[in-house]
């Protein structure tokens, strides 16, 4: 089945070309179906981008997506022009009185700051609390689950010595969990961060349960016990020059940075990547649209707004 997306969205030809089945809004109209409605929070500075890596995920899928777009009011994104933030995004005000079968919360290159120094953070948490009564699952990626596991359950994160950066070997910690159904008993993540969380602290949480980690990179994907809210501490999402166009930026602006390991052929930068992650990168967002989105979702979407989450946020000031 298609995934749904604004007409002209720059995503819809870049996915038509990979033989992606988009659905535009003049055609969904005359659908007697009712798709799965999917809100991303996108914090990341290329907006283009981010918005065409999760719309090629939530596409790959035999469930109908209506994907809408949100960002921050309380930020100006420089990398994106105004035009296009204007004819595809809303805000949060635009949507707060509506009900999502799911929220994707994206990363955000300000792990450096303290969660409170954020600019948007205030906005932020008010998302992440609207979203425990008006969204039927929440998925969180990167700095948005560092965020998460923040602002839900009082977890901070750690500055790393060194950027964790390339591509790594993943585990399976709980083979029973349905996110991670049909995946291999290793698989690869990208991973491109300086800080990281603490497992013990995440155990130590009788509500948390850690579903996969990595010997190189920690604690890779977190999950509430009541399973509507997921914690996924990588970029699955990236595309295959994602990585190398980071490699690229930092060298340009002479910040210290090492190849990304287990990307380019014998760490060479001048030969192309090697994708190691996509199959399962797919199969991780089919997983959780099938079986914590469409399986358990209320039909009459409003009834979502009946089902709030019990997580206590610990964080607050």
């Amino acid at each position: 089945m298609p995934i749904k997306i604004p007409n002209d969205l720059p995503a819809v030809k870049t996915l038509a070309d990979e033989n992606i089945f988009v659905m535009t809004e003049k055609r969904a109209i005359s659908q007697d179906i009712r798709p799965l409605k999917i809100l991303l929070l996108n914090l990341m500075p290329k907006k283009i981008e981010t918005e065409t890596q999760f719309s090629r995920l939530l596409g790959n899928s035999p469930l109908q997506v209506e994907l809408e777009l949100i960002h921050t009011k309380s930020h100006t994104a420089t990398h994106v022009s105004e035009d296009h933030l204007l004819s595809f995004y809303k805000t949060f005000d635009d949507v707060r009185d509506n009900n999502y079968d799911g929220l994707i919360i994206t990363g955000a290159p300000v792990e450096h700051l303290p969660f409170e120094e954020v600019e948007y953070w205030q906005e932020l948490t008010e998302i992440m609390e609207w979203s425990k009564t008006h969204a039927h699952s929440t998925l969180h990626i990167c700095w948005g689950a560092q965020a998460g596991l923040y602002y839900h359950f009082g977890i901070g994160k750690q500055m790393l010595d060194s950027k964790l950066f390339g591509v790594f070997e993943h585990r399976v910690d709980y083979k029973r969990s349905m996110l991670f159904r049909g995946f291999d008993d290793t698989f690869m993540v990208p991973q491109s961060r300086h800080t990281t969380v603490d497992r013990a602290e995440i155990e130590a949480n009788p509500e948390l349960k850690v579903l996969a980690s990595s010997p190189d990179c920690g604690v890779y994907a977190v999950m509430h016990k009541k399973k509507r809210q997921i914690f996924i501490t990588g970029h699955s999402e990236y595309d295959a020059d994602t990585l190398k166009q980071e490699y690229l930026r930092d060298i340009a602006l002479g910040k210290p940075i090492a190849v990304p390991k287990n990307y380019f052929p014998s760490d060479d930068p001048r030969r192309a990547p090697n994708v190691s992650w996509r199959a399962h990168a797919n199969l991780l967002f089919s997983n959780w649209l099938n079986y914590f989105v469409y399986q358990t979702t209320p039909y009459d979407i409003s009834a979502v707004a009946k089902k709030p989450r019990s997580s206590k946020p610990k964080s607050a000031k």
